[in-house]
């Protein structure tokens, strides 16, 4: 906590420094969405180069000073809340003055720049996510203020835990992880039991494109127990995205690869080859958008595709058929068709990439 203390103290006296020699006061940002600034490294996935171009925030500028001012608002809020050893999420941080923040996005980025601009992970600042994920499973934990959770005797999921650098005693006889990206598939999953009929196994969605939590619990349960961890996705750029997070990390959040990317996960489906392997009719799959074509074309032209050869040939079916599928697809075989056959197979015989 010193550390940030003193971090936000250098900040200030540049602030300081800059008025008493009658000059307008500047923050200096990195340029987060500047895929200039991304360099892709195999063992880490996305990270921010060392001498990334950055962005000035001016106290004298229109356009940014409004910007500016929030910022420092925001730094004065995180120096009292490390000094108290307090914490909030960035809802509380909006709503303690919603008129003067304008909206709950405008939060989301400043303490985003903050954390980059001081180089300390968003959790050191006292700062929490709201958790929209959860996970399911072999897999028991005690939370940072003692509470132990078992996920393995539950029937229903577990939220993810908004202070994940806090559990500790994790302890799992999962033979692997799978991550499934919607809640519907996750659910269904969880009724037919799967995590303990096919081997003991943690099951984790982060609803759609994961939170923060969601990733850094992915993160700490490969670091916990080196198992494989697996991915079940929808047959469509948005799920290859979606994979790539978890994967590879994003460009917005690269200052914090180290801690969030997990470079070993595998894609295990819903793969555009399973749709002609397994016989799909085509009227259950949706014709892509332009939307979907950009994605994917994008999506393609990334660093990481490259030394993916596989991905890259999937990649290349779908963007041939210009169809999609979701995992939902699997039903038109038969009701429990991918938790009875589809996964215990392809984990059987090695169907992922």
């Amino acid at each position: 906590s010193s550390e940030v203390l003193e971090a936000i103290e250098n900040v200030i006296q540049g602030v300081l420094q800059s008025l008493a020699q009658k000059k307008a006061p500047v923050l200096t940002v990195a340029n987060r969405a500047d895929w200039r600034n991304i360099e892709f490294k195999d063992s880490v996935g996305l990270q921010m180069v060392p001498g990334c171009t950055t962005k000035l925030i001016r106290s004298d500028c229109p356009q940014s000073a409004r910007r500016f001012a929030l910022m420092l608002k925001i730094l004065s809020m995180i120096y009292k809340m490390v000094q108290s050893n307090t914490y909030a999420t960035k809802r509380d941080i909006y709503y303690s003055d919603t008129l003067l923040f304008g909206s709950q996005s405008v939060v989301d980025q400043i303490i985003n720049d903050i954390s980059c601009m001081l180089k300390i992970p968003r959790r050191s600042l006292h700062v929490l996510s709201t958790t929209k994920g959860f996970v399911a499973g072999n897999l028991s934990y005690t939370e940072e203020d003692g509470t132990k959770v078992n996920c393995t005797c539950s029937a229903t999921a577990v939220t993810v835990p908004s202070n994940v650098q806090g559990i500790k005693n994790l302890s799992s006889h999962a033979k692997f992880i799978l991550i499934v990206e919607k809640d519907a598939t996750f659910q269904r999953l969880l009724d037919d039991d799967f995590f303990s009929k096919v081997s003991p196994c943690i099951m984790i969605t982060g609803r759609g494109i994961p939170d923060l939590n969601t990733r850094l619990l992915v993160r700490k349960l490969w670091d916990s127990f080196q198992i494989p961890i697996f991915t079940l996705m929808d047959a469509d750029p948005h799920g290859v995205e979606i994979m790539c997070v978890y994967k590879y990390g994003s460009v917005s959040m690269s200052f914090e690869a180290h801690h969030l990317t997990v470079p070993s996960v595998k894609w295990l489906g819903l793969l555009p080859s399973d749709l002609e392997r397994l016989n799909i009719c085509k009227d259950a799959l949706i014709p892509f958008t332009k939307q979907d074509e950009n994605k994917l074309a994008s999506i393609k032209r990334r660093p990481y595709i490259a030394c993916q050869p596989l991905w890259k040939k999937e990649l290349e079916i779908m963007a041939a058929s210009k169809l999609k599928a979701e995992i939902q697809v699997l039903t038109t075989i038969s009701a429990d068709y991918l938790s009875r056959v589809y996964l215990p197979n392809k984990l059987q015989f090695g169907g992922w990439l």
